[in-house]
């Protein structure tokens, strides 16, 4: 204490002023990593840490919507990465393979199968899943799919089995 106050009186020596603005220092980095480790306080904990509130609305297999988004990026991806202009001119056969197959609280998805027509007139088998909340950021449903025979980059491979439950 004594120090201090010779530090506010500019009497003290620097070799003392330097040690107590070391010991300030490595203080308020101590009270730093401290401060991080902390938990949530209770508002935080009402209101920002709910978790996921899901819903489980998804639309079903058939609905246009989901088919139309597939069909446009299905053109795209053949267009641009592939130099191919082959486009699904139609869907076959589709049905809901598993609706929320996993643990409860995951993100809910209906697995879809079905055949699609492909403009050289060649059939293929189609696999997709619908997922709740994970369209543009995060505000609607998304879809991910894979035409056998056509996954030109492996994404889903072995013949698409990673595009299923």
């Amino acid at each position: 204490m004594r120090h201090l106050r010779a530090l506010v009186r500019g009497r003290v020596s620097d070799r003392v002023a330097k040690a107590l603005v070391t010991a300030i220092a490595a203080a308020a980095v101590l009270l730093g990593f401290v401060a991080e480790s902390w938990a949530a306080n209770l508002l935080d904990l009402d209101f920002w840490l709910s978790g996921p509130n899901y819903k489980a609305v998804v639309p079903l297999c058939d609905e246009p919507a989901p088919l139309a988004r597939i069909q446009s990026r299905f053109s795209t991806k053949e267009h641009r990465f592939w130099n191919t202009e082959l486009k699904i001119v139609g869907f076959e056969s589709l049905r809901e393979v598993a609706f929320m197959p996993w643990a409860s609280g995951t993100i809910p998805r209906r697995f879809c199968s079905g055949q699609v027509l492909v403009s050289d007139g060649s059939f293929h088998r189609i696999d997709y899943v619908i997922l709740e909340d994970t369209g543009i950021i995060g505000a609607t449903w998304g879809v991910e799919w894979c035409v056998v025979g056509l996954d030109r980059n492996w994404a889903y491979n072995p013949a698409c089995r990673m595009a299923r439950p």
